[in-house]
């Protein structure tokens, strides 16, 4: 909006005002000057590298937070079964070992994964029952319960 003010009457303010010598050294490109911030050139460029060196901590710490975020993100879908993100494990290789899972996630995993060991031995024998006949299931049992108590009437007297 300034810039648009000073196009349209920029030039008819200097007229006004007689257009004399200007006391101030505009910015070169609307870069910052030492004489813009009051420094010296030692100064200046001792502030432009301090502010380099601040930049590139921000974008290092930036990038292993979102590599951080990319391998939350798969190991949750390892744990939920979904299909994998390229884009995730490209990013999770660039971190490299600096990453750390939280310690609640990884209790979590680590107990999601005991679970279905359990279950997976335990569907395994839902699955076999499944495959059996009921009369035969309903037999078997019987035999083991009528083998039971054999076993205890000749153990103990009292039965």
């Amino acid at each position: 909006m300034s810039f648009m003010m000073k196009a349209m009457l920029g030039s008819k303010l200097k007229d006004m005002t007689g257009g004399g010598g200007e006391a101030e050294v505009p910015a070169r490109d609307g870069k910052e000057t030492p004489e813009s911030k009051g420094m010296s050139r030692e100064e200046f460029e001792e502030y432009q590298k301090q502010l380099i060196e601040e930049k590139v901590e921000r974008d290092k710490e930036f990038a292993t937070k979102k590599a951080e975020r990319a391998n939350l993100r798969s190991c949750l879908r390892d744990k939920y079964r979904l299909p994998e993100s390229g884009q995730d494990e490209a990013m999770v290789k660039m971190a490299g070992d600096d990453l750390d899972l939280p310690e609640d996630l990884a209790k979590m995993v680590d107990e999601d994964e005991e679970e279905e060991e359990v279950n997976d031995s335990l569907l395994g024998q839902l699955h076999q029952l499944q495959n059996m006949d009921m009369d035969q299931l309903k037999t078997k049992a019987q035999t083991t319960m009528t083998e039971i108590q054999q076993v205890a009437e000749e153990k103990c007297v009292v039965m």
